[in-house]
């Protein structure tokens, strides 16, 4: 895999057609407008739901499922995880639950109304448009965006509907460069020519927003950090290896998430995660391969269970004859975050990985990729990652 390989030149770009002087309104395709309609219908039904109870005197309430460990399962036979069937219950009447009830349907509101006027919004511009005074107290609806997205996430599986059927997108937050060409909402992308900064993966990824026109490469390596990510690019990495090469600047975004998984299942790619060897890097790869507890309704569309981890591992200290300075000192914190991910039911029987969170505590420090420059400027684009590529060296 590691044998390096030089693509051929990509054809000139063709002449732009003359710009008319009238622009024509964006139509929906038919697969979409069904969407909408399909996310509009059940947002009436939750309200129409609301509103018989009101009217025969019973309490007004909406049964949301429940985002929590407690009714998250690990589907060892698919290596996801997935949500349970537990749910709970946002009574008017309940002051516990009387915000978060007026909250639910003053977001459901705004979502029919995106849809309407065929709109999109961000996750804090729909924080925004549902601020306001609560009549007659000095309370807002919401006190931070943080309380608005998880009531969003809350909507999204309460009515069997994904972030993007909501009309609702969140900050863009990851790059990709490499072997791959990509329609982008009509305009045709080619990842190999997208210089210094890459081509930003935007947070919804679903078909009838990006196509893949063309993809060349043999596998993705995705890097934890841009500073990693730039480094790799610049070195042509992608090029040589025949790559993609992605980054979610940390933890990644749905989008980015979306987009690996797209790349593995439509069309085979291999996933390779460059990560930190700290407790943060293998919860990355662990949210990357079996999918997160809060998005555990998304599983099936984000984890991938064939994702590997190739680095950066505990042994490397010694093995890359690395010298003092790369050692970062484990606190009380990553310690105890260390050991609960040592427990996780995909990592508890696996000795690989027993092994390596182990040998992390064990040394008594954690090292970040960046680290490897002490050996060279590119010594993880030119030794490092090359080496364990042709020796297949990875954890799964």
């Amino acid at each position: 895999m590691a044998k390096k390989r030089t693509t051929k030149k990509s054809p000139g770009r063709k002449k732009a057609p003359a710009k008319t002087s009238a622009k024509k309104p964006a139509t929906k395709s038919k697969s979409v407008a069904e969407r909408d309609e399909r996310t509009s219908a059940r947002l009436t039904t939750l309200a129409d739901g609301i509103v018989k109870s009101a009217m025969s005197g019973r309490e007004p309430k909406v049964e949301v499922p429940t985002r929590s460990a407690g009714n998250t399962k690990w589907n060892k036979s698919r290596g996801i995880l997935q949500m349970g069937s537990g749910t709970q219950e946002r009574q008017l009447f309940n002051l516990g639950q009387a915000r978060k009830f007026m909250q639910t349907l003053l977001h459901g509101e705004g979502i029919k109304k995106l849809i309407g006027e065929g709109k999109t919004q961000s996750l804090r511009g729909m924080y925004y448009q549902g601020l306001h005074d609560i009549m007659g107290t000095k309370e807002k609806t919401f006190n931070d965006q943080t309380e608005s997205d998880a009531i969003l996430e809350d909507l999204e599986v309460t009515i069997g509907a994904l972030r993007e059927e909501l009309h609702v997108f969140a900050k863009k937050r990851g790059t990709m460069v490499g072997n791959i060409t990509v329609i982008d909402s009509g305009d045709t992308i080619d990842c190999r020519r997208m210089g210094s900064g890459g081509y930003a993966i935007p947070s919804i990824c679903e078909p009838d927003v990006i196509q893949f026109d063309s993809v060349e490469a043999d596998f993705v390596l995705h890097v934890e950090k841009d500073t990693v990510w730039q480094r790799f690019n610049e070195d042509k990495f992608w090029r040589d290896y025949n790559c993609i090469l992605t980054e979610g600047s940390g933890q990644p975004t749905r989008g980015v998430r979306r987009m690996l998984h797209r790349l593995n299942k439509e069309h085979g790619l291999p996933i390779i995660c460059l990560l930190d060897c700290d407790p943060w890097g293998h919860y990355i790869y662990s949210v990357i391969k079996q999918g997160s507890i809060s998005l555990a309704f998304e599983s099936e569309r984000l984890a991938i269970p064939e994702a590997k981890f190739m680095g950066i591992r505990s042994s490397d200290y010694q093995r890359c004859d690395l010298s003092d300075d790369v050692k970062i000192t484990l606190n009380d914190r990553d310690i105890t975050r260390a050991k609960q991910i040592a427990e996780y039911p995909w990592f508890a029987d696996n000795k690989p990985w027993q092994k390596e969170i182990q040998g992390m505590l064990k040394n008594g420090f954690k090292m970040e990729v960046e680290g490897l420059i002490t050996k060279d400027i590119s010594y993880v684009t030119e030794t490092y990652v090359p080496e364990r590529l042709a020796a297949e060296d990875w954890l799964g």
